[in-house]
């Protein structure tokens, strides 16, 4: 009887976001605004580290790639977001779902390895200055980032395969903005505990660890410059853990709540909002606080604006 009652999905529907017909052209403009600043904010942080070779270090190949990775990020989700607020067709095709929850679960997960590879950066830098770059030799950087899109690799191909072996009934009605796997399990008429599981044991090791490791090198950060207590000290470990804790508690503290801790009672206008905070606003919001602040990106900003200058001039 239940197979019977089965049909072949070949398409999905994306509500969207709970916007009101009459604010959807407001929205509209904001989410375009927000998206062309994620891509330009992170577009200036690459292209100023690949010219610029005072920022050839560690610090900035782990910010070169977190860039790249928000930049992705957001684009797996925003220009389909803002096609169907202008479309009447928010369909989106069954291979089509699969291949946006793998990227971004692969670039979510890629962020969340960058994070942790720039505190541990960041902790080593405070904590050992005179030995940072013999510990971060060029051998570890490259390593720490080709581990982090290896790994990445797997936990979305693993977590997109799982998704490709249930089976879809008669609703085809995501109630969110993207394909993401809470909606998805919530729509099959399969048995999803295998893929529950897998969501509970593998965000502990890919979402939980990480950010208890960042919380970790932090706390030494702190510990370590209040060892000797001064106000230009503490400027330093608000400077430097202030801001970026702040994001990546954003970062991380939505995700748990939405993965790792769902209640019964999460309403749909609740998830999405909180998966608008990490795929929208911190993507958006991270070249700001770990570059745009940071002399050392003003200062290579303004070499290059003075050898484009002088280049034209000549």
């Amino acid at each position: 009887m239940t197979e019977r009652n089965q049909t072949v999905i070949s398409q999905f529907l994306l509500l969207g976001l709970p916007i009101p017909p009459e604010h959807q052209h407001l929205f509209y403009i904001l989410f375009l605004a927000m998206y062309l600043t994620t891509v330009l904010g992170n577009l200036i942080i690459i292209i100023l580290i690949v010219l610029d070779s005072h920022l050839h270090t560690p610090m900035y190949l782990f910010l070169s790639n977190l860039s790249f990775s928000d930049l992705c990020f957001s684009s797996v989700t925003m220009p389909k977001l803002l096609q169907n607020m202008q479309s009447q067709d928010t369909s989106i095709t069954y291979a089509g779902c699969l291949a946006q929850l793998y990227f971004y679960l692969y670039f979510a997960d890629l962020e969340s390895f960058l994070l942790v590879a720039m505190a541990y950066d960041r902790y080593v830098a405070i904590c050992f200055p005179l030995h940072y770059m013999s510990i971060m030799s060029t051998k570890l950087c490259v390593s720490l980032v080709l581990l982090s899109w290896v790994l990445t690799t797997f936990h979305a191909m693993l977590h997109t395969l799982l998704m490709a072996r249930l089976s879809f009934c008669e609703d085809n009605v995501i109630p969110h903005y993207f394909c993401d796997i809470s909606p998805l399990l919530k729509l099959s008429c399969s048995d999803t505990h295998v893929n529950e599981l897998v969501i509970f044991i593998m965000g502990g090791l890919v979402i939980v660890i990480p950010f208890l490791l960042i919380i970790v090198s932090y706390a030494r950060v702190v510990t370590s410059i209040l060892k000797v207590p001064s106000v230009q000290g503490i400027h330093k470990v608000f400077s430097t853990c202030g801001s970026h804790l702040s994001v990546v508690s954003l970062f991380y503290g939505t995700i748990i709540g939405l993965y790792l801790c769902p209640t019964a009672n999460n309403s749909t206008v609740k998830e999405t909002v909180m998966a608008m905070m990490y795929t929208v606003v911190t993507p958006m919001l991270n070249p700001f606080i770990y570059s745009l602040r940071n002399r050392d990106i003003k200062g290579a900003l303004a070499r290059v604006l003075c050898k484009k200058k002088l280049t034209f001039c000549l």
